[in-house]
């Protein structure tokens, strides 16, 4: 098994550990056991416990890119692009929370060790906003001026909104009113005049 390959063995059965019983219930004992690896070898890829659970969360949003990259190749309209970046987007960081276990309760718990992982997705995730806006503009289907600002603004939104989409404060009433979310995105609130 190569060194690629040995390493995302263990960071997959070290989430499935956290998964099931949180992070602070699991050893790297238990980790090296359940994969059938010896401490050493897990040693040689993480130096804690708190480096392979980073390495758990970096994983999962990888696999949040991948979905929302999937969003940026399509060739539909920037304006149905932007609504699939976002409702995707919601649906799939649900679905890594929930799928997660107890790992959930150490994501919200450890939220400021989660946002250090997160960094470096936020900026790709600005990016990817700011390349929906700029096609949008360029197509003179958005007004938008500054694109930075505005892709900055919406991934800080988005990121607001999380935790209750998550803990279905908001998810079913997001399902439910995507027409008037979507209206809102586009038309804001002010009445338009004449």
């Amino acid at each position: 098994m190569g060194i690629s390959r040995t390493r995302q063995m263990l960071v997959d059965v070290a989430r499935q550990l956290f998964a099931k019983s949180g992070k602070n219930n699991v050893t790297m004992n238990d980790i090296a056991t359940a994969s059938q690896k010896g401490r050493r070898t897990l040693y040689t890829y993480f130096k804690n416990k708190n480096d392979i659970y980073l390495a758990v969360i970096e994983r999962e949003m990888n696999l949040l890119l991948e979905k929302l990259e999937a969003v940026i190749i399509k060739n539909a309209p920037p304006d149905e692009m932007l609504v699939d970046y976002i409702f995707t987007r919601q649906d799939a960081i649900k679905e890594s929370v929930t799928r997660n276990g107890s790992l959930r309760s150490d994501f919200f718990r450890d939220i400021y060790e989660v946002e250090r992982v997160r960094r470096r997705f936020d900026i790709m995730e600005t990016k990817m906003i700011k390349s929906i806006l700029d096609k949008g503009v360029e197509q003179d289907i958005f007004r938008c001026v500054d694109t930075e600002l505005a892709s900055m603004l919406m991934l800080y939104s988005l990121k607001g909104i999380e935790t209750p989409f998550i803990r279905d404060r908001i998810s079913k009433q997001m399902v439910d009113k995507r027409e008037q979310i979507v209206k809102f995105l586009f038309e804001g609130l002010k009445k338009r005049k004449g």
